[in-house]
């Protein structure tokens, strides 16, 4: 589907048909892929085949990358279609397996909020809040979105402001503040004949419009390109000329820190970090009629796999290992020396 579809133009039966036939292809990339057809099927009003996408996965040999994503898929899918004490236990269970995702944790708060859970809702977006950005000074992109929906659960029941819906409006860049975007009372002004209320209300929802806008422009990472030992020593022993982009493996890893770094540091949001094969650069080179020696083609490989989302976000969260595979903790690795 291209990305200018019309979304009413759209067969979504036979996106998530040609999804699964992709998938098959591709087995490496099956996760991101059937989980795009399990959302093609969901808006296809075909929900059992969407939960039934989402039991092949979870029951599948080949361990998952995001089993906590897929349960929460689930468990939102579930509800929609009667099943509420299941989708409640796989709630239960994802709240206490504490993900280091954020997308899990806005997920099965959504799904509660969807269905006037507030209070179970905003407990949840805590929850997530406090484990992944206590002690965090610059939230990472994928975590806006955590503070934002438990800024307008707590907006809906009342709840005065605190540290963390501060935190969330100065991440909020939009002309329309938070509070008025997350009024509960704008509902009322939508059936309103006053012209002036109407015309406030417009303006409200193009600055909402603007946001979510501004999000969907970015639906994956800026990645850069990471090979392991083994993989670059493979690379660079088949095509020698790409010796000038990578000189050693240490000053591969070096280089990868620094320019998200400074990325980082210019205000770039949502980076991330791919891991590359010679046999899916290879593969990727003949797709575009290249040789693997051309260098041009290395960012354009990054950008492939972070589209098929083999994206790992940058910098890790607290505590997690490193990117670079040693096994250490991020802070105790290439994140020693990362400022304040």
């Amino acid at each position: 589907m291209r990305p200018d579809t019309p979304a009413e133009n759209v067969d979504h039966t036979a996106e998530a048909a040609r999804l699964e036939r992709t998938a098959g292809l591709y087995p490496e990339d099956a996760e991101a892929l059937l989980l795009r057809a399990a959302a093609h099927l969901e808006l296809s009003g075909d929900r059992p085949a969407a939960t039934a996408l989402y039991d092949n996965l979870l029951s599948s040999s080949t361990p998952l990358e995001h089993p906590h994503l897929v349960r929460a898929l689930k468990a939102s899918n579930l509800w929609e279609y009667g099943h509420e004490a299941e989708a409640r236990a796989i709630i239960d269970g994802v709240r206490a397996a504490a993900p280091r995702d954020p997308a899990p944790w806005v997920i099965v708060a959504e799904a509660l909020e969807n269905h006037d859970e507030l209070e179970q809702a905003q407990e949840t977006f805590t929850e997530g809040v406090q484990l992944l950005l206590t002690d965090v000074a610059e939230p990472p992109y994928a975590t806006h979105t955590l503070l934002f929906g438990r800024h307008r659960v707590r907006r809906m029941l009342g709840a005065p402001h605190d540290e963390w819906d501060t935190f969330a409006d100065t991440l909020h860049s939009m002309p329309v503040s938070l509070d008025e975007l997350h009024d509960p009372k704008r509902v009322w002004s939508l059936g309103s004949d006053n012209p002036a209320e109407l015309e406030a209300e417009i303006s409200r929802l193009r600055a909402e419009l603007g946001a979510y806008r501004e999000a969907l422009s970015r639906p994956f990472p800026v990645a850069v390109l990471h090979w392991t030992t083994d993989e670059l020593t493979e690379l660079l022993t088949a095509y020698p000329s790409l010796t000038s982009e990578y000189p050693s493996h240490e000053d591969h890893l070096t280089t990868i820190e620094s320019s998200l770094r400074e990325l980082s540091s210019s205000g770039t949001p949502n980076l991330g970090i791919v891991t590359g094969t010679v046999p899916s650069y290879e593969a990727f080179a003949a797709s575009e009629l290249s040789s693997p020696e051309d260098a041009t083609l290395l960012p354009q490989y990054a950008t492939t796999l972070a589209a098929r989302g083999r994206a790992v976000a940058w910098p890790p969260q607290r505590g997690s290992v490193c990117w670079c595979g040693s096994g250490q903790a991020y802070g105790e690795c290439h994140g020693a020396e990362a400022p304040a």
